[in-house]
């Protein structure tokens, strides 16, 4: 910078500002320190006299009532050179923060993209080209490491929005579970039967909603030509893929062969469907029984109310609790087993 304005036949007075200790390379000034030292090297090179600096500027949008107080600055008797005025008019563009942004953006522009050196001084025309280049090429490297910083935070804000999107996830989740357990246990207080069974149907299909599965809610089978109802089905859920039918009873006895059987028909009527069978007072050994054969052809579980009980208690995932019965079921022919501890 020194060597330049030396080039210019003025000398810098002890007034001007050394803006190279008060840059920053804040966004809002937009003329990050090395850009404002190429840019104020280029212009004095691009035009031919003091006059024709104002006027430069004043095409980039500049203030005429500003530039009209630097027109003293342009007499030949004047002590500041092109280059003087130059750094004087981009102090002024960078103070005015926002509101001098486009006037900033549009000097960037002319400058990187200036191609008619045939207005310049002869002798300036090559030194025009190359200080015309340092600035295009410093705004593409800032230009790019923008897009890149831009890009990084767009990828942090994804990934927030991610996480709080998760952690509103789970507290819904938990929500929905504590009122699925709140619900589920006022059902130990009802003496009616029949409403306590229908009760438990809608209680446990939220819980299988709640978890992610895929629910089908009570439904019956009828004769096409007949309204007689020859099948009805609690309901149906899809785990990994598979159906399984599913049949939910609160009785005060266990469940034995006559209360299974109607739901084991279901299952082997329907191909590679399985079954899950729900009670809330356990099930007599004919029962198992009758599951354990059935698993040579279907995967059938047998699950106790207490086992959903104990899972909504800690917490648990409904998922990871028939996941655990099926696989154990199908790898030793048991339809009542306790993966999860219980016993």
């Amino acid at each position: 910078m020194w060597g330049t304005y030396a080039s210019d036949g003025a000398s810098r007075t002890s007034a001007m500002i050394d803006t190279r200790d008060t840059m920053t390379d804040d966004a809002a000034f937009h003329f990050p320190p090395d850009v404002f030292d190429a840019v104020v090297d280029a212009v004095p090179l691009l035009v031919r006299g003091k006059k024709d600096v104002l006027t430069f500027f004043q095409g980039c949008g500049v203030s005429r009532a500003y530039l009209a107080t630097l027109e003293p600055w342009t007499h030949k008797d004047s002590a500041y050179s092109k280059y003087h005025i130059t750094r004087e008019i981009l102090i002024n563009l960078n103070a005015l923060g926002d509101g001098g942004l486009a006037a900033r953006r549009q000097v960037i522009k002319r400058v990187s993209e200036f191609d008619n050196f045939s207005t310049c001084y002869p002798d300036n025309q090559l030194k025009a080209q190359g200080a015309v280049a340092a600035v295009a090429q410093l705004v593409n490297k800032k230009d790019s490491f923008t897009r890149m910083q831009l890009a990084h935070e767009e990828e942090q804000r994804k990934h927030r929005d991610m996480k709080q999107a998760e952690l509103r996830s789970k507290q819904e989740r938990r929500q929905a579970l504590e009122g699925v357990r709140t619900d589920l246990f006022q059902l130990f207080a009802e003496k009616d039967a029949h409403r306590r069974g229908k009760a438990l149907e809608g209680v446990l299909n939220r819980l299988f909603q709640t978890a992610g599965i895929l629910v089908r809610e009570a439904f019956v089978v009828t004769k096409a030509e007949a309204t007689r109802v020859i099948e009805q089905i609690d309901g149906a859920v899809e785990l990994d893929g598979r159906l399984y039918l599913v049949e939910m009873k609160w009785w005060s006895d266990k469940l034995g062969r006559a209360e299974v059987a109607s739901h084991l028909v279901s299952v082997y009527g329907r191909g590679d469907a399985g079954g899950i069978f729900i009670s809330a007072s356990g099930y007599h050994d004919s029962a198992v029984a009758d599951y354990t054969t059935a698993l040579a052809q279907h995967t059938v579980v047998l699950v106790e109310l207490r086992e959903i009980v104990e899972m909504l208690t800690s917490e648990g995932s409904l998922v990871d609790l028939l996941r655990a019965k099926i696989h154990e079921a199908t790898l030793t022919r048991q339809p009542l087993v306790y993966p999860l501890g219980s016993s």
